[in-house]
């Protein structure tokens, strides 16, 4: 497992160019919260935590298949990514950060366009409400 990236995966650095193109700044790899749980694109000012999921490691409806091999080790461990992943949503929604998460399968101009709107709505509504 080793070898498997924590940050900086291919759909990532894809999102993350078509995000930096369209002239928009986040930070990478952040910890919005504390040091462990960290999101793979965070926007600090608009308080919006972004992550990019991958198929196997988080339980994709889609597309997660079981191994075949050492399936009681696998399971369980995918079971409790998938908690982690909620706990980590509802933490940062009670703290009052927007969270949305995306598939590895999902396109990254899709991904990249639905991040950039929001970030103009809550840009425009903070502008509003100053």
């Amino acid at each position: 497992m080793l070898g498997n990236k924590r940050r900086d995966t291919q759909i990532e650095l894809r999102v993350r160019r078509l995000l930096h193109a369209r002239g928009l700044r986040y930070r990478v790899d952040y910890a919005p919260l504390d040091k462990r749980r960290r999101a793979d694109i965070v926007f600090t000012r608009q308080r919006v935590a972004i992550f990019i999921d991958g198929c196997f490691w988080h339980g994709c409806p889609l597309h997660y298949i079981q191994p075949k091999t050492n399936a009681h080790y696998w399971w369980p461990k995918i079971e409790r990514n998938i908690a982690r992943d909620l706990e980590n949503t509802h933490r940062l929604g009670d703290a009052g950060w927007a969270v949305v998460r995306f598939w590895e399968h999902e396109d990254p101009d899709e991904i990249a366009d639905s991040i950039a709107e929001l970030i103009a709505s809550l840009r425009a509504q903070s502008s509003l409400a100053s």
